[in-house]
């Protein structure tokens, strides 16, 4: 019997790419429509490096998330693998996601936009357009802007919704499903992501970097996971490596007397017993690799690059 065969009649189920400019709450929409945190979010910009995968599982139907960066013009060896991500997840989805935020959106004939709806014109796939932030946004405001880009690009449909409050998101989950092609489930019905839990806790760690850290620091930081045991009893223990460009943000991401390496720590550990329900010991080592953003080497061995 095949695949095919052994799946529910009727199923639904297909890929779907967030894409949009860096801060737009990608992230957020993907955490909300998913019930659980899996994407890292901060007030920064440019905080997803990675593709994010998330699996959204209901009756009849699966959706497979891709949670791209925020689309930028690259300045470093980084940016570009960044943006090549962000491309290949709009050649693997069915289904394209354009997040723009109602409170500050640029309009749809402003070059940067208007390159983007061009990519996507260019896939000939459908195209949903996702107008976040609408809790911040009056009515007499959203109107003319719906109207804007629904005479610029003919989308599939234009959804008002607010990520962080999760108003509208059940409504953008039913009307994708209508476009998802009728094929099963490519993963278990009962997970929500292919990621490994080195990942995760990797992105927890950086996370918390960029919370506590200002300027330079948490773009010119990766986290790589050096050690991960699990213990049948006791702690589980985990160590982690901290990697900076200069040694000057060395000094600043361990702080005086450790005092910010331990705050990152404390702050970070929280969060990673909580998605592992388990407790931890965790270990952070700060080492400093001269211009890793620029070396197509490290980049592979970060997980930037495949």
């Amino acid at each position: 019997m095949t695949e095919q065969d052994s799946s529910p009649e009727g199923f639904r189920a297909g890929y779907a790419a967030i894409i949009g400019e860096p801060n737009v709450g990608k992230s957020t929409l993907l955490n909300g429509l998913l019930g659980q945190k899996i994407s890292i979010v901060t007030p920064k910009p440019q905080t997803t490096r990675h593709k994010i995968l998330g699996i959204l599982s209901g009756e009849g139907h699966q959706i497979i998330f891709l949670d791209t960066p925020g689309l930028i013009t690259p300045k470093y060896a980084l940016h570009e693998a960044m943006m090549r991500a962000a491309s290949l997840a709009m050649d693997d989805a069915d289904l394209l996601i354009l997040m723009i935020d109602g409170s500050r959106s640029r309009p749809p004939d402003d070059a940067t936009m208007a390159a983007l709806l061009g990519q996507l014109q260019q896939r000939q796939k459908p195209v949903y357009l996702v107008i976040n932030k609408v809790d911040l946004v009056n009515k007499d405001s959203l109107l003319p802007l719906i109207g804007q880009y629904a005479k610029s690009f003919s989308f599939r449909e234009i959804i008002p919704l607010s990520a962080l409050t999760r108003r509208g998101t059940e409504t953008l989950v039913e009307i994708m499903v209508r476009d998802l092609p009728l094929h099963p489930p490519y993963y278990p019905l009962d997970i929500i992501s292919e990621a490994h839990q080195r990942f995760f806790v990797a992105e927890i760690v950086r996370e918390k970097i960029f919370l506590k850290c200002r300027e330079e620091i948490p773009y010119s930081a990766s986290v790589d996971i050096v050690e991960f045991k699990e213990r049948e009893g006791g702690k589980w223990f985990i160590s982690a490596d901290v990697y900076v460009e200069k040694p000057s943000q060395k000094g600043i991401l361990i702080g005086k007397k450790g005092a910010m390496l331990r705050a990152v720590g404390a702050l970070a550990r929280k969060d990673i017993e909580r998605f592992l329900d388990h407790s931890v010991f965790l270990e952070l080592h700060v080492k400093v690799r001269e211009n890793w953003r620029q070396d197509e080497e490290w980049l592979h061995r970060l997980g930037y690059t495949s």
